[in-house]
């Protein structure tokens, strides 16, 4: 945790520093979590990269976890935001810390997309993990997010693993993975109350996001390398859907033997891959 609390468009935001206080003179590593998630998906890969030399930021959005809500509506505004943030962090230009590399998960990786996209020359690489473009959810998954939430957070658990359990269990021996994400769906959307449907909201910000042309366009021409890490077994966002914005991008692709999570499923090979993507 930060000594003082950042403050993003007047409002306190949370972000975990992996454990060591964050310099941002450092090569830094922004980490953007997906729908109805926090910065704790990213703790191993967080701790590794902040006692190895780099400034580490895993946020909060808006409305999840410890930063103060409301939740924003769309990728754009979530963009503009993660802007704001690293202009908060001291991250405001293209500094003797190299830039920063921005890391995003599912609907995070859209963000760190649009990101990157509005200030390229701050940025030195865009990873993008579990992604796709469109982002495209099914009605029947919208509508039952809409009318039973917690019947829609466990037909995505179901999707978004693979195995029944890794061995061993992230993180650590004896870890339910199933049960420890859908634990944490609940209290996301739990957390927030009466301000409306969290899970709602955040798979209508990937279903309607229709910016990556654009936003592939500014990054393209502005040179930016760009990586994507896959899960084999994907059946949220699969490999397959994951080809057209790779081929806009010209990225350079790492496929993992996981589902959509991950870092919970793959830690090792996770972590791996990540340092060849920053490396």
């Amino acid at each position: 945790m930060r000594a003082n609390p950042l403050k993003v468009q007047g409002r306190p935001v949370y972000a975990y520093t992996g454990g060591k206080r964050f310099d941002a003179s450092l090569p830094c590593v922004v980490f953007i979590h997906g729908a109805l998630h926090d910065h704790s998906v990213w703790t191993l890969l967080a701790r590794h990269f902040a006692h190895h030399g780099h400034g580490v930021l895993a946020v909060d959005l808006p409305g999840h976890g410890r930063s103060e809500g409301p939740a924003l509506d769309d990728v754009q505004a979530l963009g503009d935001w993660t802007n704001a943030l690293l202009d908060a962090a001291g991250l405001g230009g293209t500094d003797a810390n190299g830039g920063v590399s921005l890391v995003g998960h599912s609907m995070g990786s859209l963000i760190a997309l649009e990101a990157a996209a509005r200030r390229p020359a701050r940025v030195s690489r865009l990873v993008m993990v579990g992604t796709a473009w469109p982002m495209k959810v099914s009605d029947a998954l919208l509508g039952t997010s809409r009318e039973r939430p917690r019947a829609a957070m466990a037909m995505v658990n179901a999707f978004s693993h693979s195995t029944t359990a890794g061995k061993p269990s992230y993180p650590g021996p004896g870890a339910w993975l199933h049960g420890a994400n859908l634990a944490l769906m609940a209290r996301m959307q739990d957390g927030y109350g009466d301000r409306g449907n969290l899970f709602e909201h955040d798979f209508l910000v990937c279903d309607r996001y229709q910016g990556a042309p654009d936003a592939v366009a500014k990054v393209t021409a502005a040179g930016l390398r760009t990586e994507m890490i896959l899960g084999a077994k994907d059946a949220m966002t699969p490999p397959k859907a994951a080809q057209p914005l790779a081929a806009m991008l010209g990225a350079r692709v790492q496929t993992l033997p996981a589902g959509h999570s991950l870092m919970t499923e793959a830690p090792e090979e996770m972590l791996n891959a990540l340092k060849a993507a920053l490396g």
